[in-house]
């Protein structure tokens, strides 16, 4: 990396970190409490790695301003279209880490349903099939009563992932609009969801990009780290068929 580069880097290290590059896309590492779209007179996060790098990029997904983790973004409008594509049809894995100080109606399995607009920016999931969200998840046990999530979204729909842990009862902690204890109270250092990895295949070449939170006192305690570690690859995990 030359040093004019690390420089720009640099400039933006709050907002994000530089995972990989290659000709067609870049991935980052967002950090948590960044927009992803420019709002009110602050620019997001898209704007800041365009800055850093000096190029246009292509969003393809997106993350809640609270989420940290993984984001890909496409260097042309054609790898964009398709990325986009690889979205829709389902084959581009992303796996999420949550923590939540409430015990789950069940510590793994599949949550199934539609995903409606509630009261403020809230939404929530109801029984019908209109916007159908589906995601399978694990639970783990940590100290203090936490639990560790791993979660795998099989459809991308707005607060998706929040939503479906608040209807099994564990609400991710520090979460502002579906947590009881919000960060308002002080008691969480940031909300607690993270996108952990992604796998994909791009022209015949297979990619699979990991990267833990760079902030959180939960994600980086001991008992957590120990739980990944035991964990090992998420991919390989038994999910719950769809």
């Amino acid at each position: 990396m030359s040093e004019y580069k690390a420089e720009e880097l640099s400039k933006y290290a709050g907002y994000f970190s530089l995972l990989y590059e290659n000709d067609d896309f870049i991935v980052i590492n967002k950090h948590a409490d960044i927009n992803f779209h420019s709002e009110d007179g602050e620019f997001g996060v898209v704007v800041a790695v365009e800055k850093a790098l000096a190029c246009k990029l292509y969003s393809v997904h997106r993350l809640d301003k609270m989420t940290s983790g993984l984001l890909l973004l496409a260097k042309s409008s054609q790898i964009a279209a398709q990325l986009a594509a690889l979205f829709s049809n389902h084959q581009i894995q992303k796996y999420y880490l949550a923590v939540s100080d409430k015990k789950p109606k069940k510590k793994q399995g599949l949550i199934k349903g539609g995903m409606e607009k509630s009261r403020r920016s809230m939404w929530k999931l109801t029984k019908q099939k209109n916007n159908l969200a589906i995601t399978q998840f694990f639970s783990y046990s940590l100290e203090n009563g936490k639990r560790l999530f791993v979660i795998k979204p099989h459809t991308g729909k707005t607060h998706q992932i929040r939503v479906a842990l608040k209807s099994i009862g564990s609400a991710i902690c520090g979460d502002p609009l579906y947590a009881e204890k919000s960060l308002q109270t002080g008691e969480y250092d940031r909300a607690y969801l993270h996108a952990y990895q992604i796998d994909f295949s791009l022209n015949n070449h297979d990619f699979s990009f990991q990267a833990l939170a760079e902030s959180g006192d939960l994600f980086h305690s001991e008992s957590c780290v120990n739980k990944l570690q035991n964990i090992g690859a998420v991919a390989d995990l038994a999910w719950p068929k769809i």
